[in-house]
């Protein structure tokens, strides 16, 4: 028996449908606006015409005539009718043309695309339940992925992170000897090296690409001196003794998160400090029914999941797993205590203490 459509609610639920779809279909336009450099043109020009974003970036104006105009519906730029610009306000500025603020977006619509180009590869997974391994996937991933947090670590890793652990900065500022496990393609470790020239960086990724690309970052941002990366899985590093141990956004996609933490524990001194950094989450679905948890699940299911079930144990904890999950990973692995140090929108910082 069918049940009565309801006119209003299904007209709202098209108009959500539009909004998506808008969304999806804007991802190469926002790219292709970033790569291109029309959004920085923007920003730096201020209000133009088509003719005059087709000079300034050397491209066709048929084609800045229709990126802008798109750009104008999606609510990304401004068109005055009177004048003909379009201008990128600051406030989109920020999200769309300035890398190093805390609101920049450009790297999720590049993990957007990925997950689009992976979906060959997920769809026999959630037949066979099984892994996709995190090398198997498009090799823009772990580009897009270090661009996508990258400005909450220059934003905030030095400035609230790490000065709301005990007593870490002081260490750090002394000498310590920190290892940066899933580094990735350095971006945080970087930054850590960057601020406390008298410490001792490693770190480490079982991806090789990613760390070859870090080695590189280094270089480029001369901290070479005080910073060194190695291919190693988060249960296996080298290294004893250790002031910090450092996780950025990647304790939920071991696939032995326990395993990883028994293995931190045993590295670090009596004193020492291990900072764990996680997408924000609450502890129920029902918490998690908003904007931010939206694009952590869809994450989660394409990337942190299948990467977590390519790995022995495969625990599968995704990138909602919230606090008590993960803590309970944690106390698992020998730290009597663990608690939430600090939080932004996106992210939660725990501290890990023995």
């Amino acid at each position: 028996m069918s049940k009565a459509v309801d006119e209003a609610r299904l007209n709202q639920f098209v108009g959500q449908m539009l909004g998506d779809l808008g969304g999806a279909l804007s991802v190469p336009l926002v790219r292709i606006g970033d790569r291109l450099g029309l959004y920085k043109a923007l920003h730096a020009q201020g209000p133009m015409t088509p003719a005059e974003l087709a000079t300034k970036a050397n491209i066709a104006e048929c084609y800045a005539r229709e990126w802008l105009s798109h750009q104008a519906a999606s609510g990304y730029v401004t068109y005055d009718a009177g004048t003909g610009e379009f201008t990128l306000p600051p406030e989109q500025a920020m999200v769309l043309a300035e890398p190093d603020s805390p609101v920049y977006l450009q790297g999720g619509f590049d993990l957007a695309a990925t997950m689009m180009e992976n979906q060959a590869l997920l769809e026999p997974a959630f037949r066979s339940g099984k892994g996709v391994g995190w090398s198997e996937q498009s090799q823009c991933l772990f580009c897009a992925a270090g661009r996508f947090f990258r400005p909450g670590y220059h934003n905030s890793l030095v400035t609230s992170w790490l000065p709301a652990l005990d007593g870490a900065v002081a260490k750090l500022e002394r000498g310590a000897t920190v290892a940066d496990v899933g580094c990735g393609h350095g971006f945080s470790t970087v930054i850590m090296a960057k601020a406390f020239p008298n410490s001792t960086f490693i770190g480490y990724d079982f991806h090789p690409g990613s760390v070859e690309q870090a080695r590189l970052h280094a270089e480029q941002h001369g901290v070479t001196a005080n910073t060194r990366f190695e291919v190693a899985f988060a249960s296996e590093f080298p290294g004893t003794d250790l002031d910090l141990v450092t996780f950025f956004d990647c304790l939920h996609d071991m696939g032995d998160p326990v395993g990883a933490a028994r293995h931190v524990r045993q590295a670090l001194k009596p004193d020492g400090n291990w900072m764990i950094v996680e997408p924000a989450a609450g502890e129920a679905l029902e918490e998690n029914l908003n904007p931010v948890s939206r694009l952590y699940y869809a994450a989660s299911t394409m990337i942190c999941v299948p990467t977590s079930l390519d790995q022995p144990v495969g625990a599968a904890l995704g990138a909602q797993a919230g606090l008590k999950r993960l803590s309970a990973a944690i106390t698992e692995g020998g730290f009597s205590r663990v608690c939430k140090a600090a939080a932004t929108p996106f992210n939660m910082i725990l501290e890990a203490r023995p």
